[in-house]
């Protein structure tokens, strides 16, 4: 691939040809990949790539005035994070599109970025040719994920469903004693505030732990907490 259109300083726009269908930016701090992607998209018949970025700090100055329809965001970024910038780039301009790359497959950073705004996830081992695919994904509404984070996606929903099932499970006065051992309260001091005695208490508790597979106080109101 000849990537000679692309070997310039990180956050200048690119200008080859006529403007295409769907115009792309790019922000990733590792130069090759930078340069790759942003040679493969300017070259791909449809698309256009209008900007290069090394860091968050320089996407967030360059893409607003590009209005790109599309963005692609290295999750890992030196200084601001990839998660940062979409937030702020998002509240900027909601109907921007953006896709992130990770070298990661780390659920809890996939939810991150999607809260912050992304569209979808894609790791950089993405064959090419599908990250143009996710590019007009995304641009129809869609949103684009690799199969491994997919899978991982659904594995927490499903995880989320199953503790949910176990926090509602529990009965409202056995709530109402672990959402008192969340504040802190000593056994005697939760008898008081419900009107009964310590005995009854510690049956609340053991029935507790046993309705979501937990062994001490702490995991209780973790799990149940986590659970609402």
């Amino acid at each position: 691939m000849d990537t000679s259109n692309t070997n310039q300083p990180p956050g200048s726009p690119l200008t080859k040809g006529m403007k295409a269908n769907i115009t792309v930016c790019i922000v990733e701090d590792n130069s090759a990949l930078r340069t790759t992607f942003a040679s493969y998209v300017q070259e791909s018949p449809g698309f256009q790539c209008i900007g290069a970025f090394e860091t968050a700090e320089q996407a967030l100055k360059g893409i607003p005035p590009l209005k790109p329809n599309v963005v692609l965001m290295d999750i890992n970024l030196p200084g601001m994070s990839g998660i940062e910038c979409v937030d702020l780039l998002k509240k900027g301009d909601p109907s921007l599109q953006i896709i992130m790359l990770t070298v990661y497959e780390d659920s809890e950073q996939v939810f991150q970025a999607l809260a912050a705004g992304a569209c979808g996830y894609l790791v950089k081992n993405t064959p090419p040719e599908k990250v143009l695919e996710a590019i007009q994904e995304v641009q129809s509404g869609g949103s684009p994920m690799s199969s491994h984070i997919a899978r991982k996606v659904v594995q927490t929903f499903r995880q989320a469903g199953q503790l949910r099932k176990e926090t509602e499970a529990l009965a409202p006065r056995e709530q109402q004693v672990v959402e008192l051992l969340a504040k802190g309260l000593p056994y005697k001091q939760i008898a008081l505030e419900m009107n009964i005695s310590s005995g009854t208490v510690c049956t609340y508790i053991r029935r507790i732990y046993e309705k979501l597979h937990v062994n001490n106080r702490t995991e209780a109101v973790m799990k149940y907490l986590g659970g609402r």
